[in-house]
């Protein structure tokens, strides 16, 4: 079985990838279908193919200088433990369009064997890292904080 990597949207299988993320990820559970393809929209996007059907995914948000941050990795179920997972990394790290990225964040639960095969380590300076977690409630759909 071989195994194609592509970074074309338009060949990417939203349903698939909705579907996944909203019933089967631990990091999104319930996510919309419009929420999905927002992200989509603004990310770079991989899917890995086999015989025409995607079965991978993982996307980069990033300036395209110095930052990325990668989400949404995962292989589908039956498709695991054949080194899917391994590829889709790779080929992430070494697309052309990040050859410049000096930092690469991601977050994991589950896979931090993967992601240490890669380089990914827990932060050098964690106290020079912050984060801000919003309820979603806290804009409304226009964006715009509630009056």
């Amino acid at each position: 079985m071989s195994f194609e990597v592509s970074t074309d949207n338009a060949r990417l299988d939203v349903p698939m990838i909705h579907a996944f993320l909203a019933n089967d990820s631990y990091w999104v559970p319930g996510i919309s279908r419009s929420e999905v393809e927002n992200c989509i929209k603004h990310s770079l996007c991989f899917g890995v193919y086999t015989a025409g059907r995607q079965i991978a995914f993982g996307r980069v948000v990033t300036d395209f200088v110095r930052f990325g941050h990668v989400l949404d990795v995962f292989v589908l179920k039956e498709f695991r433990g054949r080194g899917i997972g391994k590829l889709l990394m790779s080929r992430m790290l070494s697309h052309p369009a990040l050859s410049t990225i000096v930092r690469f964040t991601l977050g994991t639960a589950d896979a931090h064997g993967l992601y240490s095969q890669f380089g990914f380590t827990a932060p050098a300076s964690p106290e020079r890292q912050m984060e801000l977690i919003r309820p979603k409630s806290v804009l409304t759909p226009s964006g715009n904080a509630p009056a």
